[in-house]
């Protein structure tokens, strides 16, 4: 079993405080598209880590059938976000987490899927790349979570646990099913349409 985890509590600060998951995208909030993207590839179950409008997600959002995280630390940058989000798979019995973004609708299932496919045991590290270049999504076996929850600070994430560990690390090719923009300035929101 491989969980998806789907960071979703960013305010939105470049966008002028607008919360990303609450976006419109294809006539509901972008949230919604991440989580179906998570379970059409596979992933089970689904855990999402609210923060910025919390509340105002429940709310609006349709996250039934997932586990939703709240972070209160949201404003001090991703690396809390996954954090939480790794805290609330404990004694869930899931192998590894694909952790993924709420801003990056370009990712569809196919490129997940091909992801979670990378899956090999607990130790297991992969990520999608991009011509080459590593992206999201990104797989944690179980056995590594400890380790980047301790060294995922800031808007660092897990990066410092990747760099460190490069030389496991699994690059998928996603390049040819996917495109990984982030929703993150007024002019990337044409990319909703």
């Amino acid at each position: 079993m491989i969980a998806g985890l789907l960071l979703a509590a960013g305010g939105g600060r470049r966008l002028g405080g607008r919360p990303k998951a609450l976006l419109p995208y294809r006539g509901r909030p972008l949230v919604e598209n991440a989580v179906r993207v998570l379970r059409e590839a596979g992933c089970g179950p689904v855990h999402v880590v609210l923060g910025a409008s919390a509340a105002e997600v429940r709310e609006r959002a349709d996250l039934s059938g997932c586990a939703v995280v709240d972070n209160p630390g949201w404003a001090q940058g991703m690396g809390s976000s996954l954090r939480a989000g790794l805290a609330s798979l404990a004694g869930t019995g899931a192998a590894a987490a694909l952790v993924s973004l709420v801003d990056q609708p370009g990712i569809g299932p196919a490129a997940v899927a091909r992801v979670l496919a990378a899956y090999r045991s607990p130790a297991s590290l992969a990520a999608a790349a991009y011509d080459g270049e590593r992206g999201h999504p990104v797989l944690f076996g179980a056995d590594r979570w400890a380790d980047i929850a301790a060294t995922a600070t800031g808007d660092k994430g897990a990066r410092v646990h990747l760099a460190e560990h490069a030389d496991d690390l699994v690059l998928v090719e996603c390049a040819d099913i996917a495109e990984a923009f982030d929703i993150d300035t007024p002019p990337d929101l044409a990319r909703l349409l």
